[in-house]
């Protein structure tokens, strides 16, 4: 089940879910809710597995497949969905990494040489979860220390990383992917000038936080190889 199966389902009942196109933007998550509100469920704008079997009582499938994101993260979808996205080299900047900056209110923010792996994390939930609430100064990565609530490492939490030394107060924010014996995939902003899947080692991750208006349950753990793969030392 994807995305854009669930657009299609409210459609086909009526709802507006905006462009049937695979992106879950604020037009689907408040058909999803109206869906919710009228069908006796939990109007989150979370599509869990009372919402799927309501939305395809027919249908025995769900997000089960290990190939397939949940639909439960939708924030993680986003970021998938803006892989490859790169600043501008040298004079110049991207103008969609701006956009998600005035968007969130960041007047200040003009320029991609400013580190933006706080914003990719913040354009990501603040889109798909409005009444999430996102730290003060999400630009400074360890402020996500004080987002959510602390959980344990799996797909899609928000994990902290220290940068340069422990007791600096450089980090680095992005999200979970999966992970190997050594390292965290992380799938963030910043990472090489663009959004990429990157190898964080373990032993630099400050803390893991969820988004206390996401579906709660036991942590997805994913295993990768890191065959191929070096370690990222510095996210700048």
């Amino acid at each position: 089940m994807i995305t854009k199966d669930i657009q299609q389902a409210l459609f086909d009942r009526g709802y507006n879910p905006g462009p049937i196109d695979g992106f879950p933007g604020r037009l689907t998550t408040k058909a999803i809710k109206q869906f919710q509100q009228e069908n006796g469920l939990t109007a989150d704008g979370l599509v869990g597995p009372k919402t799927l079997a309501k939305l395809f009582p027919q249908d025995s499938t769900s997000d089960k497949d290990e190939e397939c994101l949940p639909l439960s993260l939708p924030w993680l979808e986003i970021a998938m969905n803006l892989l490859d996205v790169k600043e501008v080299a040298g004079k110049g900047s991207n103008p969609l990494i701006i956009d998600w900056a005035a968007k969130l209110g960041l007047a200040d923010y003009n320029d991609d040489d400013i580190p933006w792996c706080g914003l990719f994390v913040a354009h990501c939930i603040s889109t798909q979860l409005s009444n999430e609430a996102i730290p003060n100064n999400p630009l400074l990565a360890r402020n996500w220390q004080k987002f959510g609530a602390r959980t344990t490492p799996g797909l899609g939490a928000v994990l902290i990383f220290w940068r340069e030394t422990k007791q600096s107060y450089k980090g680095h924010v992005g999200l979970y992917w999966a992970e190997d014996d050594d390292a965290y995939h992380v799938l963030g902003g910043n990472q090489a000038n663009a959004v990429t899947i990157t190898r964080i080692a373990r032993n630099r991750l400050l803390e893991a936080r969820w988004p206390v208006t996401g579906l709660a349950g036991k942590p997805i753990i994913r295993k990768a190889t890191s065959q191929g793969y070096l370690l990222s030392t510095n996210e700048a």
